[in-house]
């Protein structure tokens, strides 16, 4: 199966959590049907991204990049590559480059946190955003993506990070 074809079997069966991921979730559907090639940057409609926020529940924190083109703060995550057989995969994958945590991070069950759309350099960004559980004592380490990388509270979120970033950390805490 395709990534394409794997993405769409996943938004359709993921269970929308607010009238709004369900809007969402159906315009990522539509986007699909309507771009084959809705996968990757060479869509310039916009593409389907994956990221995941990487969590350290024991320490209530979660680990932000800061972005080095964007020079925001944000969770892992990126472009959907060849290699990536799900949107899943693509998501762990962007976590263990962007975060240096090489093993053991883990995606919360379930599929997606939520979606997010928003407008990049590059195009439209139809975002599917997971959460990732790093595992006890994990270090760290800045990639060429990032000018820094942080561990923050859970409470210091909202002073650093925009409100699609603050929106996964409430959903992820939910799941957790």
């Amino acid at each position: 199966m395709s990534l394409h074809d794997e993405a769409a079997r996943a938004l359709k069966e993921w269970p929308a959590p607010s009238p709004a991921q369900e809007e969402l979730r159906l315009a990522y559907l539509e986007h699909l049907t309507a771009h084959p090639d809705g996968m990757g940057k060479p869509c310039k409609a916009g593409h389907l991204t994956a990221s995941a926020l990487v969590i350290d529940p024991a320490g209530g924190r979660v680990l932000l990049t800061l972005h080095r083109k964007l020079k925001m703060w944000l969770q892992m995550g990126g472009h959907c590559e060849p290699g990536d057989a799900t949107l899943a995969d693509a998501a762990l994958r962007e976590a263990r480059e962007e975060s240096g945590i090489a093993r053991g991070l883990e995606l919360l069950p379930g599929g997606p946190v939520r979606l997010d759309r928003h407008h990049t350099p590059c195009a439209w960004h139809l975002d599917v955003q997971f959460a990732a559980v790093a595992p006890e004592g994990a270090v760290a380490r800045i990639s060429d993506e990032s000018l820094d990388l942080r561990w923050f509270r859970y409470d210091e979120v909202a002073a650093v990070a925009d409100e699609s970033v603050v929106r996964l950390v409430d959903g992820a805490r939910a799941l957790l």
